[in-house]
């Protein structure tokens, strides 16, 4: 499976921004995909993940009054809806694929990343 994540920029706090990453190559309809961010300097941590086929949302505690995860089953491809946009979300988000039902939040749970997509909120 290969993904390519895009939608990061430079936005003000406050603001918001959509995130998409497309998949392509082997099936994943099984398993689910999911964000992740991380800052510099700071550990990999989970964001938002969504089951392939019944498209079942979970999200880290931190995010779920601002984020909204969604997928287009017909394009293959993912989004995260990132709203009140705030400094502390600066991070490179990365996109990945678990094949398999699992846990969502490990990063170890997912086969294939994809190269990451940058946000810079500036206050």
């Amino acid at each position: 499976v290969q993904l390519q994540a895009s939608g990061g920029g430079n936005v003000q706090a406050g603001g918001s921004l959509r995130l998409s990453c497309k998949a392509s190559g082997d099936s994943f309809s099984n398993g689910h995909m999911g964000w992740f961010r991380q800052a510099p300097g700071k550990e990999r941590e989970f964001v938002s993940a969504i089951t392939w086929s019944q498209g079942s949302t979970f999200y880290a505690d931190s995010v779920k009054a601002r984020f909204t995860i969604s997928r287009d089953t017909t394009k293959n491809t993912m989004y995260l809806q990132i709203n009140g946009l705030k400094p502390e979300d600066t991070a490179a988000y990365y996109c990945a694929v678990a094949r398999y039902p699992g846990r969502k939040d490990v990063p170890g749970e997912y086969e294939y990343w994809g190269q990451g997509t940058l946000v810079t909120v500036s206050s």
